[in-house]
């Protein structure tokens, strides 16, 4: 799944994403980028300022169990599903 694929699920609704961290372990996150589940103070997350440039390698999400904004890097996705 590319991070386009990624994206549209995740504004979709949340998703459970299990990923490889930069030390090597696996992490599970509940996730989203849907406007209903994140909070509206969240949403005016510093990264999603213009003028930082988009890497397209990371892709930041709401995480639903911790309540504030994480990211993971596409490459290092394990499994990827739509809650």
């Amino acid at each position: 799944m590319n991070r386009s694929e990624m994206i549209e699920k995740l504004v979709d609704g949340k998703c459970k994403v299990i990923f490889t961290k930069k030390d090597g372990t696996e992490r599970t996150m509940i996730c989203t980028l849907n406007g209903d589940v994140i909070p509206a103070e969240a949403k005016s997350d510093p990264s999603t300022k213009k003028d930082r440039a988009v890497n397209e390698q990371v892709l930041p999400v709401w995480d639903c169990e911790s309540k504030g904004w994480r990211s993971f890097r596409v490459d290092s996705v394990v499994s990827f599903s739509h809650e």
